[in-house]
């Protein structure tokens, strides 16, 4: 597997992989059909980045890292086919997400979820990330968890 960075010819990758899981245990909201049906103008151009997980020449996995604050971001969107599911590939891009915000010297990455995501939210707790407050006004209605990682 390797992890390739954006590419606008990625872009149904993206809105795909995310829209399944999405349809499979919630619903599309307004957020993500802003973020996935134009990633580029949502994510890239607002100084975000997109990493794809790839096995074969075939789109697998992706996750973005979505611009808040300097030096904040958020890790969302992350999706792996569901074909592929069981193979590390989620902790794969979680190693390379943490990975790429120290080598971009960020203080801190949050994330959103919901506690229905057991495997996700083992997963998060496992590579450090900590439950913070929720705020009232969360950018998603299906998330009643926010994690932070601090990276310094």
């Amino acid at each position: 597997m390797k992890i390739i960075h954006y590419n606008p010819v990625l872009d149904k990758y993206f809105r795909d992989l995310n829209l399944s899981w999405l349809e499979k245990y919630f619903y599309v909201e307004t957020m993500d059909a802003e973020l996935l049906e134009n990633c580029e103008r949502s994510i890239i151009d607002k100084g975000g980045y997109i990493f794809f997980a790839e096995i074969d020449s075939e789109i697998v996995g992706c996750y973005s890292m979505i611009k808040l604050k300097d030096s904040i971001y958020e890790l969302g969107k992350m999706a792996v086919d569901q074909a592929y599911q069981g193979q590390k590939i989620g902790q794969k891009l979680m190693l390379h997400g943490i990975a790429f915000a120290k080598s971009q010297n960020w203080k801190e990455l949050i994330l959103y979820s919901n506690t229905i995501l057991e495997p996700a939210i083992y997963i998060y707790k496992k590579f450090g990330f900590r439950e913070v407050a929720l705020e009232k006004d969360t950018p998603y209605a299906r998330s009643n968890i926010k994690m932070q990682l601090i990276l310094n």
